[in-house]
């Protein structure tokens, strides 16, 4: 976090003022000042709130659902518009995940790639939160506030190794939540399940996110971005 001097000028007429009747007056009227009455303070630049999103875009859930999911990305993307939080975009599908957009103000750019986002494959479940993780980690070193935001049904079935079975996928799924909780971010599981899931609720809890189902319907960007609004100020709060 960038840190400067400024110029204390109350502080500095108070440490001026006794001296007055001892100092020759200056020439155009007004306090005699030398450098021992100046006083700075420190101000320090607020630190920056970037907001993470991490898309499920395998094919585990329908089309359909996923669309519903990009509608909720999108709606939570203008909040963070709103507040001039920096946002960010990655996903995940087949056997890798992608941070397909750097932290950025731009919603349109934070838009066009969402929109670009291709469905379909399997669910690397963990390779996504080991990115989230990574990601998280690099924006605190540079002094940002991060949150992160997952959608997904949480049914990983392609371990890290990028190789297929359900239980290793879970398994490996498992600990990269608890990796992830590890860093101590805001984070919110959106569960994209048609029905709420006992595998993304338990991956939630391991994380020590927020979880949230979306909900079904026309209105579930809608409804999700209000649901989330709590969680998102939160985000901004430093934690206890």
């Amino acid at each position: 976090r960038e840190e400067r001097e400024r110029l204390d000028v109350a502080a500095t007429l108070r440490a001026a003022i006794p001296w007055q009747r001892l100092r020759p007056a200056p020439p155009h009227g007004g306090l005699a000042l030398c450098a021992d009455d100046l006083r700075t303070r420190e101000r320090r630049a607020p630190a920056r709130t970037t907001t993470l999103f991490v898309v499920d875009a395998s094919g585990s859930a329908a089309a359909a659902r996923i669309g519903e999911a990009k509608g909720a990305v999108e709606a939570l993307l203008a909040e963070c518009y709103v507040r001039r939080d920096r946002v960010a975009l990655a996903s995940f599908r087949e056997s890798r995940a992608t941070l397909d957009l750097p932290p950025t103000r731009s919603l349109v750019r934070a838009r066009r790639r969402l929109s670009a986002l291709p469905g379909g494959g399997g669910t690397p479940l963990a390779t996504a939160l080991d990115l989230a993780r990574a990601t998280l980690a690099d924006l605190a070193r540079a002094g940002d506030t991060g949150a992160c935001v997952i959608m997904s049904d949480g049914r990983a079935n392609v371990g890290r190794d990028g190789l297929g079975g359900r239980r290793r996928a879970r398994e490996d799924a498992a600990d990269a939540a608890r990796r992830l909780g590890a860093l101590g971010a805001r984070l919110l599981w959106i569960d994209t399940s048609v029905r709420p899931r006992d595998e993304a609720r338990e991956l939630a809890r391991a994380m020590g996110a927020r979880y949230l189902p979306l909900p079904t319907g026309r209105d579930a960007a809608r409804a999700t971005a209000a649901a989330s609004l709590a969680s998102s100020a939160a985000a901004r709060a430093p934690r206890p």
